[in-house]
């Protein structure tokens, strides 16, 4: 597999596009540190009803990326047609997967799709910083805990939260 820089998020696109649409903005603004490359700017992936067409442009985009965001809404656990097959994809890459909870909990809770439940993911809630810290750690973390054979979810404690302002 070629070297990914890009980061993959996966989400509800009915329910959850304005929290996808609030991270790139986000990354656009200044005033903000978020930066990532956005894998999702190598094309567009829009007629459902094309679904192996669909598939193909998101294997293009996982074969950039080095991680994939999971945002993770009321509904997220649901999605059989494409949200799941993403996580599937990015399991079976060995990708980093980080699940970010739109209700605001900080760990993985009953909104977390079976596929990812028992793997080796960190839960966040939405929330710039703390997206922003999990995206520049935990690759690394990731990597060398899958080496040492570790599964199940991950968080981070309440003085991460605390030393990044939350």
């Amino acid at each position: 597999m070629t070297y990914g820089n890009r980061t993959y998020i996966a989400f509800d696109g009915d329910n959850d596009i304005h929290y996808y649409r609030l991270m790139t903005a986000w990354k656009a603004n200044d005033g903000f540190s978020l930066n990532f490359h956005n894998a999702h700017d190598l094309n567009t992936a829009r007629d459902s009803s094309q679904e192996e067409s669909i598939k193909r442009q998101l294997r293009e985009r996982f074969a950039i990326s080095k991680l994939l965001v999971v945002l993770i809404g009321a509904k997220t656990k649901y999605l059989t047609k494409f949200v799941k097959w993403e996580m599937e994809v990015a399991l079976r890459l060995g990708l980093p997967i980080i699940g970010v909870n739109l209700n605001g909990s900080r760990q993985m809770d009953d909104r977390c799709p079976p596929t990812i439940r028992d793997r080796l993911v960190v839960y966040t809630s939405f929330n710039h910083n703390i997206i922003e810290h999990a995206m520049n750690h935990w690759p690394a973390e990731f990597h060398s805990l899958h080496s040492a054979g570790t599964t199940g979810g991950y968080y981070y404690n309440d003085d991460v939260y605390r030393r990044l302002g939350l």
